[in-house]
């Protein structure tokens, strides 16, 4: 029997007011995420793919449609449920490495501040080196480079055991070394089983999906399937 998707969206659909009037982000957006391997929403800025990867975080509220995560209506959950679902089940990355982390924390201590944040419990050196970045628990933030900020990110999400992983263009802001180091860390993730979603223009990036969710200005032009063995 096929694994029921997590994440199911019905006619999704995003606006936004401003001075100008309203402005539509997304508009009918049906799709289902399955529960393993890595999505991208791709598309260029302003398709659209930033606010639909906020509405599947929980931290946009769409103005129609309906939202499913696990098979529970998402949008019949209160403030609370909603937190507690973000907390203990979604693991966002942002494209800005620094606002991922907590500068006066060490490397090993934003893990098991993640960890607790969650009510989890973590080994930093096991994460650290799962993820190439071994001996550095007692390092600064500010001593990693801009890749390496990233991957620990990525382990900050491990350490909270979160069930789905989002990343917002992690590799936007990033030189093409350091940008390898999070296609790895990405590839990681994905064999092991995780559910990855990343919105990106990266043609790199987007080449690891095993599905690509196209969408421009706003709307969802199609979902490619690229299985992987």
């Amino acid at each position: 029997m096929p694994e029921k998707p997590i994440f199911q969206l019905r006619g999704i659909g995003v606006d936004y007011q401003t001075p100008a009037g309203v402005v539509t982000g997304v508009d009918d957006v049906s799709i289902d995420v399955p529960a393993r391997g890595m999505t991208v929403l791709a598309g260029p800025s302003g398709s659209g793919k930033s606010t639909l990867l906020r509405v599947l975080g929980l931290f946009e509220q769409p103005a129609r449609g309906t939202l499913t995560f696990q098979g529970a209506d998402v949008r019949k959950l209160r403030h609370r449920e909603r937190r507690a679902l973000r907390r203990h089940h979604l693991g966002l990355v942002f494209q800005n490495p620094a606002d991922n982390l907590l500068g006066y924390l060490s490397v090993a201590e934003n893990l098991r501040a993640a960890a607790e944040a969650a009510g989890t419990q973590c080994r930093p050196d096991d994460i650290l080196a799962q993820l190439g970045l071994h001996g550095t628990g007692g390092w600064k933030i500010s001593a990693l480079s801009g890749g390496q900020q990233q991957r620990l990110a990525f382990g900050c999400v491990l350490a909270a055991q979160s069930t789905v992983i989002l990343a917002d263009e992690p590799t936007s802001q990033l030189d093409e070394a350091s940008a390898d180091l999070v296609l790895d860390t990405l590839q990681y993730l994905v064999d092991q089983d995780f559910a990855v979603l990343v919105a990106s223009h990266d043609e790199r990036l987007i080449d690891l999906g095993a599905r690509v969710a196209r969408l421009h200005k706003g709307v969802l032009e199609g979902v490619e399937e690229r299985e992987r063995a």
